[in-house]
């Protein structure tokens, strides 16, 4: 019996969904005990399952996805629970309240979350103040990014200003930066997603993260296969060091029943149109280019899935949510699993079938 979703999940159901998530982050926030123990027991170590991309080492390849810790409040504990990574945000250079509450919906009959929470953020300056009063619980081995976007009110031409406001203010507490220009909750952010806007924010973002890696996160909706290829294209162009495919979809296909609440959907209806794009994306820039694969992963199976599919490691999010804290072991375990089943010795092994001639690529690649 899973304690968290026979007890605890219908406790937090039973309140309005962002209600439940301040609260969940609140106690994470303020729980500073245990942590070792709950290490010990949540994230034991298996060496076939470190990933190295560049100068990022993931002790697993399960990270957390941006949207869930925000502000930055509960970076000591996501190691603790076993992830490999973590991501903040997203954040904003000024203060902004979002859209109008309600703005999170569960959906359970598909294991599914929509959101139009609209770059929420207390800004940059309050989130440094976060990081700056936490600074000794971050761990190298767990690296963590940090999600930046513009103001709502900021026009597309501004858009890279506000990305450089973010990154020189938290560049000494990121580990890599991910540009999110694919929310489908702040209007007319996907446009700069077009190859016109694209390449010059990418490099401006990579010139103001002074040798800090920068991702971009990519929309799942696309309105032909040539338009995802050009702004690959733009995007390698840029100087981008990874991707992270995908965002959340305005699409409602796969939902067992209608919803007409807007806002992005995630969770299982959305893992087929992000394995698709997952595929496409890497067929367009190639074996090398670190790729983190979002959008419906479940079980560690789905891991195995993704990572073969193109992606480097993995994020996180509505499987958390109805998952529970013993989520990433879960995945972690069964992708231990997978690998055994299938005779492969670790995660680079695994990697390398799609490099040329087994090599590295030009990002690095292999257990640490």
């Amino acid at each position: 019996m899973d304690p968290y979703r026979t007890l605890i999940r219908p406790h937090f159901f039973r309140m309005d969904a962002e209600v439940a998530h301040e609260v969940v982050m609140a106690r994470l926030a303020g729980w500073r005990w245990g942590g070792a123990l709950a290490e010990a027991f949540l994230a034991p170590p298996d060496e076939r399952l470190t990933v190295r991309l560049g100068p990022l080492v993931f002790r697993n390849p399960i990270g957390l996805a941006a949207g869930l810790d925000k502000h930055g409040e509960a970076g000591h504990v996501w190691p603790w629970l076993g992830f490999g990574a973590f991501e903040i945000g997203t954040i904003t250079p000024r203060p902004q309240p979002g859209n109008p509450r309600p703005r999170l919906f569960r959906l359970p009959g598909d294991a599914a979350l929509i959101n139009r929470f609209g770059f929420n953020s207390p800004g940059v300056e309050a989130v440094v103040r976060t990081l700056e009063r936490t600074a000794a619980d971050h761990r190298p081995d767990v690296p963590r990014g940090l999600n930046v976007g513009k103001n709502k009110d900021t026009p597309a031409e501004d858009a890279a200003a506000d990305h450089r406001a973010c990154i020189e203010r938290l560049r000494p507490f990121a580990d890599y930066f991910v540009v999110n220009v694919s929310s489908p909750n702040t209007p007319g952010l996907r446009a700069l997603q077009q190859p016109a806007f694209i390449r010059a924010l990418v490099a401006d973002a990579v010139d103001a993260a002074a040798g800090r890696p920068v991702f971009v996160k990519i929309a799942p909706d696309w309105a032909s296969d040539a338009a995802l290829e050009e702004t690959a294209a733009a995007l390698v162009e840029g100087g981008v060091f990874g991707l992270v495919a995908t965002n959340t979809t305005l699409s409602r296909e796969g939902l067992g029943a209608p919803c007409d609440e807007a806002g992005g959907l995630s969770g299982r209806p959305l893992k087929p149109l992000a394995l698709t794009v997952l595929r496409r994306l890497r067929a367009c820039v190639g074996p090398a280019l670190p790729i983190i694969g979002v959008g419906g992963i479940e079980s560690g199976d789905d891991v195995y899935e993704r990572l073969c599919a193109g992606a480097d490691v993995v994020q996180i999010y509505t499987a958390f949510v109805y998952g529970g804290p013993l989520t990433p072991r879960r995945l972690c375990v069964r992708l231990g699993e997978r690998l055994a089943a299938e005779g492969v010795e670790d995660l680079a092994r695994l990697r390398a079938r799609r490099l040329p001639s087994g090599g590295a690529s030009a990002a690095g690649s292999g257990t640490a």
